[in-house]
């Protein structure tokens, strides 16, 4: 065994965000393959999806392999070099202390510890680990972890009201199709549902199974995602805005965007039709609080459509637009005037009242 808190460390820097205009996950990088692996269920229906971890920029990464049998997926890795971590050798069992380590987009990086209680269960066909490591949907396509720091598992579903019970791909599983993948050139690939071989592009000759003719679709034929009503007006106001769409998206209904120091979050709500903008400026200091206060509620006297709040140690600058009410010509005005604000009222927290930059706290 090594620490919890070595592991949780290396692991850091292993784990990537991802997240897709349909939903938000968590993959993990194998540096032995150079690739990062996640859940076929957290890309699917993207070409390519945003990636980010605190050690390189927030970017587009491309879709190499989908496996909808296993519920895998492979995708391009950053330039960058990461951490290396390894896959367990040794079989689990019964008993034995997990790790289910996630990074949902926008949420802190979480682990939960558990005991595995069954290596058999079987779903499809298919064996799972199970174990009692609470799991949350976001936690999907992310690694289970022994007390050695070591794969054993992917995190892929829950039971809905199970108590904690988990299910994870035993790693053996992934090794396998890492193998297969390299043997193919880590061409871009699918596996057959109907043989379940593993097919690369170039072999599939009008897009059927070399082995079997059933239909296969490969991730660069995945089509791709157009946006509709609201959210068609909104990605069209952050385009006139010379912001990139695709890097913006980052789960159903939900655009980051970082301008400046400020990151501001539009969500759109359908259900009581808002369109909320907010954006998460400096934190407040532990000294000369009331400085602050006063700074905000005299600005938010002045404001026009714009509010300031504090959650917590956040300082919050929001917009908030009916959908009633939106079209493209006032809420580029409206947005565009957010963006500015936070970048400038970032500097003015920081400067001149003590306020404390995010970066500066490590929040991850």
């Amino acid at each position: 065994m090594i620490g919890l808190s070595s592991i949780l460390e290396t692991y850091k820097k292993v784990l990537v965000q991802i997240a897709t205009p349909y939903s938000t996950g968590t993959g993990f990088y194998l540096a032995d393959y150079n690739i990062i692996v996640t859940n076929e269920h957290v890309v699917r229906g993207n070409r390519k999806v945003v990636i980010n971890n605190d050690f390189f920029k927030k970017q587009l990464s491309d879709v190499l392999y989908l496996d909808p049998k296993f519920d895998l997926a492979f995708l391009q890795p950053p330039s960058v070099q990461l951490t290396r971590v390894e896959m367990q050798t040794k079989p689990l069992s019964a008993g034995d202390e997990v790790i289910a380590i996630g990074h949902p987009f926008g949420l802190k990086f979480s682990a939960t510890n558990g005991i595995v209680s069954n290596l058999n269960h079987k779903q499809n066909d298919i064996r799972y680990i199970q174990h009692n490591a609470a799991l949350n949907p976001g936690n999907s396509g992310g690694p289970l972890v022994d007390g050695l720091g070591h794969v054993v598992g992917i995190n892929t579903f829950i039971i809905r009201d199970g108590n904690n019970i988990g299910f994870s791909l035993p790693v053996e599983l992934l090794r396998e199709t890492l193998v297969e993948f390299e043997a193919g050139g880590r061409s871009m690939s699918v596996r057959c549902l109907s043989c379940t071989n593993l097919v690369q592009q170039g072999a599939a000759e009008g897009g059927y199974c070399p082995h079997c003719g059933s239909r296969v679709k490969f991730p660069n034929q995945v089509d791709e995602y157009e946006p509709v009503g609201i959210n068609q007006t909104i990605e069209g106001i952050l385009s006139r805005l010379g912001l990139g769409v695709d890097l913006a998206r980052v789960g159903p209904n939900l655009w980051e965007i970082i301008e400046g120091s400020a990151k501001v979050y539009l969500t759109y709500h359908e259900e009581s039709g808002l369109i909320i903008g907010d954006s998460f400026l400096a934190q407040l200091p532990k000294k000369d609080i009331g400085l602050i206060y006063e700074y905000l509620l005299r600005e938010n006297y002045e404001l026009e459509n714009l509010s300031f709040s504090v959650k917590g140690k956040n300082i919050i600058l929001s917009l908030i637009i009916s959908d009633r009410y939106l079209n493209v010509d006032t809420g580029e005005i409206q947005m565009k005037r957010l963006f500015e604000k936070s970048d400038l009222y970032d500097n003015i927290l920081v400067e001149r009242y003590g306020a404390l930059w995010q970066e500066d706290l490590n929040v991850s």
